[in-house]
């Protein structure tokens, strides 16, 4: 048994959802956010949480994760997802020029600039050195971000580049002169 599969999603009062064939519409607050529901897999309503209920042991493998993929989109539709990167290096920074495309200068020739995709917001500090991506659907957080940071991916010799707020870097030695 799918011990992620078995967990309840508590509904809030706010959240509404739909399921249309394999399609799990939910609606909240922020926005709707579409889910996908495996064959085999249903929802059913008990006492304000919403449970992912599996009709035979042949989809024990994508039982935890259909659970997880409407969790994620009832979360993005009450509280919203967010992703935070950080831009190290003498001149790296990054600003947003207009209302939908963030610039980014790393070190190259030239200015980049990413365009946002819709459901997607970044705020910038003042600094222009610390980003945070927001949006309501988990995967498209989680993508922005990541195209963000393989922009300038960190390096091991200077640690300089765009990383994720918090993430760990391993630090490699240069080369050493010769004797």
């Amino acid at each position: 048994m799918s011990r992620i599969g078995k967990k309840p999603i508590a509904l809030a009062s706010s959240v509404k959802y739909k399921v249309n064939g394999n399609v799990v519409e939910v609606t909240g607050p922020k926005g709707t956010v579409n889910a996908l529901l495996p064959t085999g897999i249903k929802l059913v309503e008990k006492d304000g949480h919403l449970l992912a209920e599996r009709e035979n042991d042949s989809q024990a493998a994508i039982h935890g994760l259909a659970r997880a993929l409407v969790f994620n989109a009832v979360e993005g539709v009450t509280k919203g997802w967010t992703k935070e990167l950080d831009i190290v290096g003498i001149g790296y920074r990054a600003e947003m020029k207009g209302k939908g495309v963030v610039v980014f200068t790393l070190g190259y020739s030239h200015p980049i600039e990413f365009p946002l995709p819709t459901g997607i917001d970044v705020t910038i500090d003042p600094k222009q050195t610390h980003l945070t991506v927001t949006g309501i659907d988990r995967q498209k957080v989680g993508q922005v971000a990541a195209d963000m940071r393989s922009l300038r991916k960190p390096d091991p010799y200077k640690n300089k580049g765009v990383r994720y707020s918090g993430e760990k870097l391993k630090k490699k030695v240069g080369k050493t002169g010769a004797k």
